[in-house]
């Protein structure tokens, strides 16, 4: 089968697709044929050497399939399913293997490409608007890359589903529309505006209840000047670079703040809560009330470009390599 491989990190020049034996299922595995993979910034980092991988290896964690076969002891699938997770082991191929723990059926009426744009972006959206910060009706919220894989769909389940008052930050008029039609009231542009002396004015003053950043380094200090007393800023991404260290006091003197650094691994740690998340996120999806946008396909031969467009900024939505 064809697969990405990475010998040494660096550049997107790194990425080379590469003839390599297909995978066999061990015990508790699905061997799947990938239709397509979702792209995320933690490849990148890993790409970098910003997260440090054992060489060589195939990228790739979230993807949507059919199953092809099944390891020892596998209850409650079957060769032909339609599965995607966010679990994968090197998505960035033809093959790959999924622990069935880890893998979700997909329902009729969600098609596979669209499970796989909406799975790991969606259950974050998902476990950051639920259980991070609860978001109740009538309260206030920033998102910001607000058009975005994650961001398009915070602002929808954050309006949609949660009736919060939803405030995007986005870098460009199109971006902006994009927000706004997912849901989002006001929108902002993060680059030329002081997003938080903005927050303030559209607020009386008052700030809001939670921010949910995945910009990290140059929106960080701004993000807690928008809160008010009490808020919550949600750090789950640095698309912008790791946020410096900084003295706690500063959370006292804004308000009694609470700052959290979630990732999506403790927020699906059994697979209760995985299901729960999956079957509410999917079920919005097949009955039409969540919109999943994929903004960008590619082929393996085609990943370097892939990478180039996400950290150039010029995505909207979801991209997604295709075998």
């Amino acid at each position: 089968m064809r697969a990405i491989r990475i010998h040494s990190t660096g550049g997107p020049e790194v990425l080379q697709v590469e003839n390599v034996e297909p995978p066999r299922p061990g015990a508790g595995e699905l061997l799947v044929d990938v239709e397509a993979a979702g792209l995320n910034f933690i490849e990148v980092y890993q790409r970098a050497g910003q997260y440090k991988m054992d060489m060589p290896f195939t990228p790739g964690s979230e993807a949507a399939g059919v199953v092809r076969a099944l390891g020892d002891g596998v209850r409650g699938f079957a060769v032909g399913d339609r599965v995607v997770s966010q679990s994968v082991r090197g998505s960035y191929a033809e093959q790959a293997l999924v622990p069935a723990e880890r893998a979700v059926r997909i329902p009729d009426g969600v098609s596979t490409r669209q499970a796989a744009a909406v799975f790991l972006q969606g259950l974050t959206a998902h476990y950051l608007t639920t259980s991070t910060y609860s978001l109740q009706p009538g309260e206030r919220a920033i998102v910001h890359a607000a058009a975005g894989g994650v961001g398009l769909l915070l602002c929808q389940i954050a309006k949609k589903k949660r009736g919060a008052f939803v405030i995007g930050t986005a870098s460009t008029a199109e971006k902006r529309e994009l927000a706004h039609q997912a849901g989002a009231d006001v929108v902002i542009d993060y680059t030329t505006q002081d997003f938080a002396t903005e927050t303030r004015r559209i607020t009386d003053g008052v700030g809001v209840h939670v921010v949910y950043d995945s910009v990290g380094k140059t929106t960080f200090d701004q993000s807690l000047d928008s809160l008010a007393p009490r808020g919550l800023l949600a750090l789950f991404g640095q698309s912008s670079g790791p946020v410096p260290p900084f003295d706690p006091q500063i959370l006292n003197r804004k308000g009694s703040l609470f700052l959290t650094r979630p990732t999506l691994n403790h927020y699906v740690a059994t697979r209760e809560e995985l299901l729960w998340r999956a079957n509410e996120l999917l079920g919005w999806v097949a009955d039409g009330s969540l919109d999943v946008r994929i903004g960008a396909e590619f082929p393996l031969a085609e990943v370097g470009k892939a990478h180039e467009a996400l950290t150039g900024r010029k995505t909207t939505g979801k991209v997604l390599i295709v075998p």
